[in-house]
């Protein structure tokens, strides 16, 4: 209850009741005897002039601090409680940044020092660290928003004990005079202090007020004494902590730098002895290569191993036999550094660059092993290149660049052939590396359409290996979020399991990037997406092709032990340099190797189980030959043919080759040289004009056309052979279209002897120019050869006039076939031209135009209409068929004629023999012929065939292609892939054997 009651000095407020009295209850229950009380009267502020600064303000000012009756010394007590705050924040901040700092810094030192297994029992545990660490970040995280900024007013400390001693002077006197006045009132008996309705016990005086709250000021004065010396110490403390602070990051600062200049002291005597244990073994591999000349030469481990891989480079197996055997697949963005980190590794620059373009068109296959001397060498060559040498270098990155582009075919920008090579050296780390074509964005105008996309297939191919270590390369010099290669390498190793990531142009970023946090992000795998095993950073180079690798190593160092990236803690010792990467990767590579070549091996042996089970199913009887073994069967088949042309008579030759000859000549002669001669009227002219025509034969076309004849003749017995060996019980087809092939091959590039056909013109010139028939069995052979020719010739001409005029009456009786419309007036047009050569049995070979004139009226008259010109073609083969008969009549008439024609007696006994002795003269010549050609084939030509047959095999050999297009089929197939999963089993065998041996 209250009640305003105007008083001497002003007007006072009555206050009655305990629950309205908060302040006053908080005095008493500060003194520990509220419960004796049950009302008290507020003290009322008069407006004294030496109190009206107090106002209300004491009335206003709650808590056990009882307020300061003066603004001023209230703003000192809210000052000292926030500088009291603010240096609890500022300890409690440094202790945070300074147990980050050490947490993070203790790792570096750790694996820096040399030896430092002694600071074991001094440091506490990792886990230990990493829960303080985790413990005061989280505390940080967690008050960093509820702690306001507070500043430590420093006129607190100035004023000291002595200050504080004043205004509680000060406080009392000012205290003492309201007192009084309050005493004095009470005296002159002013109602001052009632409302009129007084009640026993529940009003006190403002002296009886005084004296209950003197203990209680002088309690207050006591506290706030206390409060100010803790502040006072506080900010002493602040202090201390601040100087103890600084002073503990000068140590730290001083310590790191020594502990740098050890660790660069250190690897630089682990390089001194790494170089005196390289010469030293250079020179104990060379003082013992005299000793291991003559004993088989033993295979290093990663040489064993990249046998297996290159056997399994282009291996597909329909039983799913997947290649799963590890390798350091590098990936990364086009110009990244990818090839410049693989030759740091490598410690040759050995692949061709360009500045901005695309150098890495084929997925390259390096084997990394020790050796005494830096060489390199591919695979399918025997050449090794001195990599110290920078020719040699200049010819080494020719040559690469060289394949790429051969590898690259059809206008494709990439290609999916693998070049391998390997590089040998001291020092090396073992082990083997792919470096792929960089991943674009775009696609310019000089590449095809489906690059991008290719290069993808070809990255995702490596990549998909589960046992396939990813080498992510990331250019530090550009925005992270440009990146393709760390989204493609997240997609296809999401945990992380087995990648690897490198920052390179560490040396760019720092002078672009003014945030180091940045960096720090992408080292701790913060800022990308993707998980990583482990995270390097490395420098390869100082932007000039014509660095040397040592230049660049020494580039590196001292960019490291300068940088503030490594002195401010951003990069740990253990993840810079490109010595560290390769040992790394190399550690990470041989424990792949390890985990999985023992499981790769029994897939292919499963694998080799199910293709033998088939083979001996399906072909129990067939030996196992691949695709190699099968064309050398075929080529000593083929040879063996070619030998058997020397088993041929010379009898068997010179037949071959006069009934080839025949062929070939017998039209030309019957309708060039003997009908013409012919219709001569006397012998003479007969002769003169068979002499013209056979020298003018001779001098001609007679010459090659033997020659194609022998050729021809070759060919077809060389063919007889091999259609005699398919008939044989040891046949085997596979080898049809391979022999067929290489056959074809041989005698279209064959080419008769250049002087052949001049020595041939001469010897078929003197044949033919012998008139002379020596004796009568040469008689008897030239008529009889005169005879056959003749019947073969009229057979032919017979023939073709049946077909003329249709099948005769006979035919038409018992084959039921009927001439057409024009063979029925053929045949009234030949029965016309039959009667004309009855009447005139030595008709010339041309028809008159009167006899054309009667033949077309005659038939006209038969009902048959016909012009000259179907008389006339009608004519040569009607009068063809009655020379050849005259002809054959003569024949017989001079088989008894040998002794007139040898006593020149022809003309008188009517008999005239001029035929016969020209196809005596003819048949001379063709034998004559067939003896020479049958000497160049048996000792010439057929050795010629035999080399160019050979000279064939040998490019089908070389030639994979040709050889999987001629020899197919299943058995083919199943025996090329069992000999290869074969050959991949023992090299795993004997890989896995020489690795356990070396553990």
């Amino acid at each position: 209850m209250q009640k305003l009651v105007k008083g001497r000095f002003g007007y006072i407020i009555r206050v009655v009741g305990v629950s309205q009295s908060r302040w006053a209850r908080q005095m008493l229950t500060s003194r520990q005897d509220h419960e004796k009380v049950r009302t008290v009267v507020v003290p009322i502020a008069r407006h004294y002039s030496s109190l009206r600064p107090l106002r209300g303000d004491l009335l206003k000012f709650p808590g056990p601090n009882y307020g300061i009756p003066s603004r001023g010394i209230g703003m000192i007590v809210a000052r000292v409680l926030r500088g009291a705050l603010k240096i609890r924040y500022l300890l409690l901040g440094g202790t945070i940044a300074g147990g980050s700092a050490l947490a993070k810094t203790y790792e570096q030192w750790k694996e820096a020092l040399p030896d430092a297994k002694f600071l074991e029992e001094l440091m506490p545990s990792q886990e230990e660290l990493d829960a303080i660490r985790t413990a005061l970040i989280s505390y940080r995280d967690k008050i960093k928003d509820s702690v306001p900024e507070f500043t430590l007013d420093p006129k607190l400390k100035e004023l000291g004990e002595s200050k504080y001693d004043q205004l509680v002077l000060w406080f009392k006197e000012r205290l003492d005079d309201a007192i009084k006045a309050a005493e004095e009132e009470k005296t002159e008996g002013s109602g001052f202090f009632t409302d009129g309705k007084e009640e026993d016990g529940e009003f006190l005086t403002l002296s009886g007020m005084a004296n209950s709250l003197t203990p209680l000021l002088k309690d207050f004065s006591s506290d706030l004494k206390q409060h100010a010396i803790s502040f006072t110490a506080m900010g002493s403390t602040a202090e201390k902590e601040r100087e103890k602070a600084e002073t503990i990051r000068e140590k730290y600062e001083s310590l790191q730098e020594e502990l740098m200049q050890v660790q660069l002291k250190y690897q630089k005597e682990v390089e001194r002895l790494e170089k005196e244990n390289k010469e030293l073994r250079k020179s104990l591999m060379l003082r013992a290569g005299d000793k291991i000349a003559h004993k088989k030469i033993k295979k290093s481990l990663i040489d064993m191993y990249s046998e297996v891989l290159d056997e399994l480079c282009d291996y597909d197996s329909s039983y799913d036999t997947q290649d799963h055997l590890p390798r350091v697949v590098v990936v990364g963005d086009q110009s990244s550094g990818k090839t410049s980190v693989l030759e740091m590794v490598a410690q040759a620059r050995i692949f061709p660059r360009g500045a901005g373009e695309m150098m890495t068109r084929a997925p390259v296959m390096v084997t990394l092993s020790e050796g005494p001397y830096h060489i390199a060498s591919f695979k399918d060559s025997t050449r090794e290149f001195d990599l110290s040498k920078e020719s040699e270098l200049s010819e080494l990155r020719k040559e690469v660049e060289l394949r790429m582009l051969n590898s690259v075919r059809l206008g494709r920008t990439v290609s999916h052939e693998v070049i391998s090579m390997t590089v040998k050296g001291p020092g090396l780390q073992r082990m083997v590396l792919v470096d792929l074509p960089g991943i674009i964005s775009t696609v310019t105008t000089d590449m095809a359409s489906d690059t991008r996309e290719a290069i993808r297939s070809i990255s995702e191919q490596y990549m998909s290996n589960p046992n396939a270590i990813i080498l992510c390369i990331q250019d530090g010099s550009v925005d992270a979020e440009r990146s393709n290669v760390t989204d493609l390498v997240s997609q296809m190793d999401p945990q992380g399991k087995r990648t690897i990531f490198v920052l390179t142009k560490v040396d760019l970023a720092e002078e672009n990037l003014a945030n180091p946090d940045r960096i720090r992000k992408i080292l701790s795998g913060k800022l990308f997406p993707m998980k990583a095993l482990g995270y390097f950073a490395v420098v390869t180079g100082k932007g000039s092709k014509e660095d040397s690798i040592q230049a660049i190593k020494d580039y590196e160092e001292s960019f490291f032990r300068s940088s503030r990236l490594f002195k401010g803690g951003v990069i740990n010792s253990h993840q810079c340099t490109t010595r560290n990467l390769s040992f790394a990767v190399s550690e990470c590579f041989w424990k792949m190797v390890r985990d999985t070549v023992e499981q790769q091996a029994d897939a292919f042996k499963a694998t080799r189980f199910n293709l033998e089970t088939e083979w001996k199913n399906n072909f129990p009887r067939t030996r196992e030959l691949d695709r190699d073994e099968l064309f050398e069967k075929a080529r000593g088949e083929i040879l063996d043919e070619v030998v058997n042309l020397s088993q041929v008579s010379p009898k068997q030759w010179e037949d071959a080759l006069s009934k080839k000859m025949w062929d070939k000549m017998v039209t030309h002669i019957f309708e060039n040289i003997y009908l013409p001669a012919a219709q001569t009227e006397n012998s003479g002219t007969f002769n003169t004009t068979a002499d013209i025509k056979l020298k003018q034969w001779a001098d001609g076309m007679l010459p090659k056309k033997c020659v194609e004849v022998g050729w021809e003749t070759l060919e077809d017995e060389f063919r007889r052979f091999m259609e005699r060996a398919k008939n044989s019980k040891d046949h085997d087809d596979i080898f049809d279209s391979l022999k067929a092939c290489v056959v074809d091959e041989a005698m279209r590039r064959h080419e008769w002897e250049d002087k052949a056909a001049d020595v041939l013109r001469v010897i078929q010139l003197n044949a033919l120019e012998d008139r002379s028939v020596h004796d009568k069995q040469q008689w008897d052979a030239a008529c009889k050869f005169l005879e056959e020719s003749v019947k073969d010739k009229l057979h032919t001409t017979e023939s073709t006039l049946r077909e003329m005029v249709g099948p005769s009456t006979k035919e038409q009786w018992m084959y039921w076939s009927y001439p057409t419309e024009e063979q029925k007036r053929r045949a009234a047009v030949k029965s016309e031209l039959e009667n004309i050569l009855k009447s005139d049995y030595k008709h010339k070979n041309t028809l008159t135009y009167d006899e054309v004139t009667q033949v077309r009226k005659n038939s006209q008259a038969q009902g048959v209409d016909v012009d000259n010109e179907f008389i006339r073609e009608t004519w040569h083969p009607v009068y063809r068929r009655h020379f050849l008969r005259r002809a054959l009549a003569k024949a017989y008439d001079c088989r008894k004629a040998f002794y007139a024609y040898h006593q020149g007696l022809e003309g008188e006994l009517g008999v005239e023999c001029n035929d016969v002795v020209l196809f005596w003269r003819i048949q001379q010549m063709i034998r004559i012929t067939a003896n020479a050609l049958r000497q160049q084939v048996m000792n010439r030509e057929a050795r010629r065939l035999e080399k160019e047959i050979k000279e064939v095999l040998e490019e089908y050999g070389c030639d994979r292609d040709k050889k999987e297009h001629l020899l197919t089929g299943r058995r083919v197939m199943l025996a090329e892939e069992l000999k290869r999963v074969r050959q991949i089993q023992e090299k795993l065998e004997e890989f896995i054997y020489a690795l356990n041996a070396e553990k």
